[in-house]
């Protein structure tokens, strides 16, 4: 018996993703088509064994996430229940928090996915290998180059038994090319040093309160949990935690461009997973370039130009002649005739008028280096907005003629004229 866990984490966290944060959990966000927490899921289910998939944030449980967690239930037919924190816990604190309901059935071990990574999860070659070689704590591992490594948390391995001997998050110089995906297979007896950690939280706590220094700055509570500072780093060495190397897509998604990106690596991959959410070309239909997903309640006129790279929603508008390329179009909406919609998120709800262009720069990692991954560095250097994709927040209006080029508008803006490298408040 299996049970997974994903951290969603809670509305404190995504800040990069605005303003799309602004009307959906960050991890229910559509990501090349679905939900981007499905994907985790889908994986998830598709591991023999699995009995039950447990969602541990600090998000209130709206009408958003309780519809699609009851969706999700029947599609896949597991128990996919979600338990709130009554504080944020950090990456272990849940884990440790609700470790009675992670440990009911007895299972043989659990997953635990972070929400914003994309991956090909290879989580059955995990399981093989935990089975072949038991023990509490198994990290999924993938290479980056030197200067985007010290951005991860860095492994040294032992090349031979592939045991963890050093482990440091966001080292200030390098370490390794080894990298953490934040992907992981524990046993049950995982939870013994997070409840050591707690333990020695709750000592320090109390000292500081002898101590007349009561901070929640320095001490924000003994349920809070790091695991990579507090429990990798801390373990690396002492034979209880190893690296399952993966040559396998991976990327974090921290911001609205790395979404943008890892559609683009989902949209791939499902011309092996899932081809039949992929558009195909079709005699009085529009031209489909690449891998393309739409919506089956979308209408597209038969002029149109899609892909490559192409996401488009439940109930969106796509008017003759639009050229659409590397861009999200999000729920409800609409883009007039002859619009080009390039590098782009178009938010729920919002139109682009007729012979309008919205378009960002992309941010890929670099093609020529197999080991390069996604930056998702700050939106400002020197107080200037850097080119970057161009995001539409919800409801927004684009007349037409107009031109809206490596720019953030926030929701509810009915525009006049064109933009370039601004936030539009």
């Amino acid at each position: 018996m299996l049970k997974a866990v994903i951290l969603i984490g809670g509305p404190q966290k995504g800040t990069r993703f605005r303003p799309l944060s602004f009307e959906v959990p960050k991890p229910l966000f559509p990501v090349a088509g679905v939900p981007m927490i499905q994907h985790h899921i889908e994986s998830c289910a598709q591991v023999p064994g699995m009995q039950e998939i447990l969602l541990i944030g600090f998000y209130q449980p709206d009408e958003s996430l309780t519809q699609f967690l009851e969706a999700a239930q029947q599609e896949f037919n597991l128990p996919v229940r979600y338990l709130q924190e009554f504080a944020p816990l950090g990456t272990g604190g849940g884990l440790y928090h609700f470790r009675d309901q992670i440990l009911a059935g007895s299972p043989e071990a659990f997953f635990v996915l972070n929400a914003d990574v994309c991956s090909d999860f290879p989580l059955n070659a995990m399981l093989d290998a935990h089975r072949c070689q038991p023990h509490p704590f198994l990290l999924l591992g993938t290479t980056a180059n030197r200067t985007q490594s010290l951005n991860y948390g860095c492994i040294v391995e032992n090349p031979e038994t592939h045991e963890v001997l050093h482990y440091v998050e966001k080292p200030s110089t390098f370490i390794s090319d080894i990298i953490n995906c934040g992907i992981y297979l524990f046993s049950p007896e995982a939870l013994k040093p997070l409840r050591d950690v707690f333990q020695r939280n709750q000592q320090d706590r109390q000292l500081c309160l002898a101590l007349g220094e009561d901070s929640p700055g320095l001490w924000p509570g003994a349920g809070t949990i790091r695991l990579e500072q507090d429990v990798f780093s801390a373990l690396a060495g002492q034979g209880q935690i190893y690296v399952h190397l993966t040559d396998g897509i991976w990327s974090q998604i921290k911001s609205a461009g790395s979404a943008l990106y890892a559609s683009r690596l989902y949209l791939s991959r499902y011309q092996f997973t899932h081809p039949e959410r992929l558009a195909k070309h079709t005699p009085g239909g529009p031209r489909i370039r690449g891998n393309v997903y739409i919506h089956p309640t979308a209408k597209v006129a038969p002029s149109a130009v899609l892909g490559p790279n192409v996401s488009i929603g439940k109930g969106v508008t796509v008017g003759e002649g639009v050229r659409l390329r590397e861009s999200i179009v999000l729920h409800g909406a609409t883009l007039q005739e002859h619009t080009c919609v390039l590098h782009s998120i178009v938010g729920w709800g919002s139109t682009v008028g007729r012979w309008a262009r919205v378009e960002g720069t992309p941010n890929d990692p670099n093609p020529n280096d197999p080991r390069a991954r996604m930056d998702s560095e700050s939106l400002f250097k020197d107080g200037k907005l850097l080119p970057a994709i161009t995001i539409l927040g919800c409801r927004v209006r684009i007349p037409a003629e107009v031109l809206i080029l490596n720019s953030i508008v926030l929701p509810h803006k009915e525009l006049s004229r064109s933009f370039t490298n601004q936030i539009i408040l």
